[in-house]
Formats: structure tokens, sequence, C-alpha cells
């Protein structure tokens, strides 16, 4: 009695598809990954296209905080110079206001305060990565000149009033800017106005009780830069929690993609190890079956 072939190419059949799996086995071992093409797990395959693109977002988000950060502490850290140079201008101006202060002393007092000036007039045109800080949208003009031409000197500003934010992969938007305008020529309470007519009133030799008088503009100036600078604290703190935060998921996603993917090492040697086994034992009893009859095979 013969084998019949068919039987034969049944077994063959099998083999290859035991070969196959094999192969596809050996190659999930080798790479690590259970899912490498579309065909082996589609679902898995969106799921990790979608977890892949939430990575990204959150790790584009994470450089521009930090960037935005870093321009969000040059920002602080510069209005907490101008705090300090008021705060410094104010004393000068209450020390002014001594009935007993001749010409002489109230022209040194005033030139202190030109320096005052002069310095606050730097930081406002301080800049950060070739762009001003506080020209609003208009990061290439230099935002503030000084005119001495007129008595009080004048500050003019050639930036705008724009904002600027950065949005947080949850949609939360965040100031990243102060307009210079609001902060050194807000109207009523401008920090230039208020030191021009100081220095001007110290020039002049004006009555002690005018410049006495002259401290509350400087108060209230100061007043509107810790008000701004305020913004900035609170910026600053949401973009350190939203970077974190965009971190955290971004690993989070991280560690779900490559569950979503990976192979189990040890359950995928054991079943690569059957396949080799049953491969081989196909393989001897195709060879063996090949030869000639079952009769002759059982022999």
């Amino acid at each position: 009695m013969r084998v019949d072939p068919f039987y034969i190419q049944g077994l063959s059949t099998a083999l290859d598809n035991i070969t196959s799996n094999e192969a596809d086995l050996s190659g999930e071992l080798a790479s690590g990954l259970r899912v490498s093409k579309l065909s082996t797990d589609a679902v898995a395959v969106g799921q990790s296209t979608v977890l892949a693109a939430a990575i990204s977002a959150a790790d584009s988000y994470v450089q521009v905080a930090t960037t935005t950060t870093s321009k969000l502490q040059v920002t602080d850290s510069t209005l907490g110079e101008v705090v300090t140079a008021l705060t410094n201008a104010i004393s000068l101006a209450v020390s002014g206001g001594d009935g007993t202060l001749s010409a002489a002393n109230k022209s040194i007092i005033g030139q202190q305060i030109v320096a005052i000036r002069d310095q606050i007039l730097g930081l406002a045109n301080a800049s950060y990565q070739g762009q001003y800080i506080f020209s609003g949208s208009q990061g290439q003009l230099k935002p503030f000149t000084l005119n001495t031409t007129s008595t009080p000197a004048t500050v003019t500003y050639a930036g705008d009033s724009a904002l600027q934010y950065t949005t947080t992969p949850n949609g939360q938007k965040i100031q990243t800017n102060l307009a210079g305008s609001s902060l050194f020529t807000a109207p009523g309470s401008g920090v230039f106005t208020a030191l021009n007519i100081v220095i001007a009133d110290f020039t002049s030799n004006a009555s002690s009780s005018q410049i006495g008088s002259d401290a509350s503009l400087l108060t209230s100036a100061l007043n509107t830069v810790d008000s701004q600078r305020s913004i900035i604290g609170t910026s600053l703190a949401q973009i350190q929690t939203s970077s974190t935060y965009a971190q955290t998921t971004a690993a989070q996603f991280t560690a779900s993609e490559t569950n979503l993917i990976s192979a189990d090492a040890a359950q995928v040697a054991t079943q690569l190890s059957t396949a080799e086994t049953q491969s081989s034992a196909l393989s001897s009893v195709i060879a063996s079956l090949a030869k000639g009859s079952l009769f002759d095979y059982i022999k």
C-alpha cells in the first residue's frame, strides 16, 4: 500500500506553517518586538500609533516649556533688579524731602537717581536669545528710547502691547511675556515718568514738600512693576507644573507602548523551542514517508 501523496502534501504544508512560525518567533526574539507589522496585530499597531503621537506631543511641549521657562526666569530676574533699583530711588526721594538739604545736596541725590533711571532703562531694554523681552510681539525692536532734550526728560516705547502665550497639551494657555507699556510707561504709574519727574525736581531745587510727594509717584510705579511681575511668577509655576506632568505622562505612555508591542522573551523562547521540535519531527516523518509505501516504512 502506497502512502497517499496528498497526505504527504498536507504534512509539507504543516511543516511550511511551522517553519514560518519559527521565523516569526525568531524575529520576535531577536528584535524584542511582538508587533513589527500591521498584519501581526492591527489593533495593537493602531494603539501604538496613538501612543506614539501622544508621546511626541508631550516631548515637544517639554522642549518648548524648557525654553519658555528660561525666558520667564530671565524676565523675572530682570524685574527683580528693577524692583531693587526703584526701592533705592524711593529711599533717595524720601531723604530728599528733608527741609535742611541744600540745593547742592539735592543735585547730588538727583544725579544718583539719574544713574538709577539709566540702570532701569538698560533693564527695560534687556534681551533674551536676540529678542527684546519687553517689546510685546516686536522682539526685534529696541523698546525704550530716552530723550533728555526736554524737562522732565521723556522715554518713548517702540514695541506693542501684544501678549504671548504657550498652550499646554491639555489646552491651558499660559502668558509668557509682559508688554513694556504696561510695565514702564503705564499711564499714571509709569516708571520712567515718575523717575524723570523726580530727577527734574531735584535738579531744579524743588521744595521739600514737592520732592516728598515725588516718592508717592515712585511707590505707585513700584506697585505696578510688582503687580506685573506676579504674572510672570504665576506663569513660571504653571509652566513648570505642566512640564513635569507632560514628562510623567510621556513616561507612562512610553511604558504602555513598550508593553503593547514588546515580546515576552521567555514565552517566545518556549514557543520557538516547541516549534523547532515539531518541525524536526515533521521533517523526519516526511523524509521517511517519501522513501516508499507505508508498509515499507513500518516494516
